[in-house]
């Protein structure tokens, strides 16, 4: 048997990156979002389909809509991930739709696994919690072919409901204790989320893509936010082992993730049908190990 690290850095060689569409409006938090996962503030470089550099003028140019979506974005910090983003088809520009809706069904389906999306990252903002699912997102839902690539929706700016929700219920929460207020405005932001209906119509069965996971993000400005719900939400959603690991070596300090992956792996092993762990010790040990590719063994 080829030791961890060779067979894993053959597994990346062979992927070459975790490969993620993000989708969203502008001022959605798409940027915001691809620096906490990729532990940076920096802006990412940005390569067309001949694997040239482009220069980048504008910052935050990922929310101004202004980028080919089959350019490639890739920051320094994680070069792991390669990011494409959509543009412009929010502000209701056919042409731009089409683009997408074609570069996803190429995507999908194209033979190489290195080439293929791995991801789609659907954001919907909820400081407008009262249109949710406007325009751009019934199109996509209805018409975009996403295969078997899973379609994570990402809620961000989830603060606003709670900001909402305190509005609401702030006669009501007079003289009562922390915990209390607490639990109350959680009830309520609960039910303003249901009532938007959201999640009915991203996971319509009529819609050719379907939301396989759903993750909200508070507020992703502050110092300490990170998406680590989202990036155990993607792996999970994976069907390809192969994908997950490849996903999973990008993940430099997320331990937590590597230890579900584990977890996982002893579950799916105890629950075959030919019986518990029918495995040798070396090989069950090289499975386990696998998910912690940063560890040196």
């Amino acid at each position: 048997m080829a030791p961890i690290n060779a067979q894993d850095s053959d597994l990346r060689e062979r992927i070459g990156h975790f490969r993620v569409l993000i989708i969203g409006r502008r001022n959605a938090g798409k940027t915001t979002i691809l620096q906490k996962v990729c532990n940076t503030k920096d802006n990412p470089e940005i390569y067309d389909t001949e694997g040239r550099k482009i220069p980048v003028v504008l910052e935050s140019s990922i929310e101004r809509g202004n980028h080919d979506i089959k350019n490639a974005m890739v920051f320094r910090s994680n070069p792991g991930f390669v990011f494409h983003d959509s543009c412009g088809f929010e502000l209701g520009f056919e042409g731009e739709f089409e683009d997408m809706k074609k570069f996803i069904s190429e995507r999908v389906h194209v033979t190489k696994l290195e080439e293929r999306i791995h991801a789609i990252w659907y954001c919907i903002p909820m400081d407008d919690w009262t249109r949710t699912f406007q325009s751009a997102e019934k199109k996509f839902f209805l018409e975009c072919d996403t295969g078997r690539v899973p379609v994570i929706v990402v809620f961000t700016k989830f603060a606003e409901l709670h900001s909402v929700a305190y509005g609401e219920l702030k006669e009501q929460l007079e003289g009562l204790s922390e915990e209390e207020c607490s639990r109350r405005i959680e009830q309520r932001v609960e039910e303003l989320f249901e009532n938007t209906g959201i999640l009915s119509r991203v996971s319509d069965p009529n819609n050719r893509a379907r939301a396989k996971y759903y993750v909200c993000l508070e507020d992703m400005t502050e110092p300490n936010a990170n998406c680590n719900n989202l990036l155990q939400s993607t792996t999970f959603a994976l069907d390809d082992k192969e994908l997950r690991l490849c996903l999973v070596s990008t993940q430099q300090s997320n331990l937590e993730l590597c230890i579900k992956c584990a977890v996982g792996t002893l579950i799916d092993h105890a629950n075959r049908s030919f019986g518990p762990l029918r495995i040798s010790s070396e090989d069950y040990q090289y499975e386990i190990a696998r998910w912690f590719p940063h560890l040196k063994c």
